[in-house]
């Protein structure tokens, strides 16, 4: 199970990521600002964001693991045509359809884990999981920008489509079977009450607005990042595309998800995580090369530290029957936050500079820690009433 999870994360991440360090290739090519060239990403999120919720009230009717077997294989066959894209709208067309394809696997991944594992274990469950989808990203930006100077950003995509190609085959071949799915009709009623629930407990809400606004300012941070490592600090894209081996921090953060809900509780895992992230994107002001590069390492290891956790206490706090949604609306506001997020960074960058994309960045951060610490002020106002 872990290793089919492991490999449906790398082959989804690695498509959903592809074209950002051939931003500035495509920019190029079709005469493109930033924000124009950031669509090749945010258009793919955005369609996977709106998909979610009705995938995963689907998965409530057929089960996990057809959704999952179903969104690897068509979000593959999707990658697999787009270096053949004729124009950048045509390409922008087969993104959204992929990032519909890839719904499938981040919608329903952590109520699959719940469902196998029991809430005892998700927590570390998610964080292991997580950390493949880290190794994805990282390992599909790396392709892609090591292979575009050799092979153009067509051949890019078409690297990245194989890696992703072979992840997707094992996860179809040892993906256990997931629980029993109810009749029909009876799961199909049961789909808009959880909804309900699932909108309904501030606990979750304030995981979604984690999700929203940290994936937001992390994939403008990154969308910006090849655009500054080229230009501003003439690397070649090859060079640039190094940046990317910070997801390698990444993945021990979250990895590790499960220790720091241990010793220091949720709250305060979530809130030194923004913290951190905030630290990093500040470290990335200077026009220096190394502080750049150590803010994306601190960036990237505080972002997931944090989504881990996140993930893992909206998937514990989900109420029965509804854990589908909750999934659903987690990565809707996940993926929402890097379509619109990483769309406006890009266009704060192109008109005012990298020091106005940060201090946007870091707004967006507070705002994240301020709907968790005021789930700290709620409890504390509910424990200091009489019983």
């Amino acid at each position: 199970m872990k290793l089919a999870v492991a490999a449906a994360g790398i082959s989804s991440f690695a498509l959903l990521y592809a074209p950002q360090p051939v931003l500035p290739q495509l920019a190029a090519q079709h005469h493109l600002d930033p924000g124009s060239a950031s669509l090749a990403v945010s258009v793919a999120t955005g369609a996977l964001a709106i998909a979610v919720l009705p995938i995963a009230a689907l998965s409530e009717i057929v089960g996990r693991r057809p959704i999952i077997v179903a969104s690897v294989t068509m979000s593959v066959l999707l990658g697999l045509l787009m270096p053949f894209a004729p124009s950048y709208p045509v390409l922008l067309a087969l993104r959204a359809l992929q990032g519909i394809a890839i719904a499938g696997f981040p919608g329903v991944a952590s109520a699959y884990l719940v469902e196998q594992l029991g809430k005892t274990g998700v927590a570390a469950a998610v964080g292991a999981m997580i950390a493949g989808n880290t190794v994805g990203g990282m390992l599909g930006r790396l392709s892609a920008g090591f292979s575009a100077e050799a092979l153009g950003w067509h051949g890019a995509l078409a690297v990245v489509a194989g890696v992703a190609l072979v992840c997707s085959a094992i996860t179809v071949l040892s993906l256990p079977p997931g629980a029993r799915v109810t009749a029909s009709g009876e799961r199909s009623r049961g789909v808009l009450s959880g909804m309900g629930l699932a909108l309904r407990r501030p606990v979750l809400l304030a995981q979604y607005g984690v999700a929203l606004l940290a994936m937001g300012a992390f994939v403008a941070m990154y969308n910006a990042a090849g655009f500054r490592l080229t230009g501003d600090l003439g690397l070649s894209p090859a060079v640039a595309s190094l940046v990317f081996l910070a997801y390698a921090v990444g993945s021990v953060s979250s990895s590790n998800a499960g220790r720091l809900v241990t010793r220091f509780g949720r709250p305060r895992a979530v809130l030194g995580g923004l913290a951190v992230m905030a630290t990093g994107i500040l470290l990335t002001l200077p026009d220096s090369l190394p502080l750049v590069v150590l803010g994306f390492v601190v960036l990237t290891g505080g972002f997931f530290a944090a989504h881990a956790v996140a993930n893992g206490w909206a998937a514990a706090e989900a109420p029965e029957g509804a854990r589908g949604q909750a999934s659903g609306m987690y990565t809707l506001a996940y993926y929402l936050g890097s379509s619109v997020g990483g769309t406006l960074g890009s266009i704060v960058f192109g008109h005012f500079g990298w020091s106005w994309l940060v201090g946007a960045a870091v707004v967006w951060l507070a705002l994240a820690g301020a709907a968790v610490v005021s789930l700290r002020a709620a409890a504390t106002r509910r424990a200091a009433v009489p019983a």
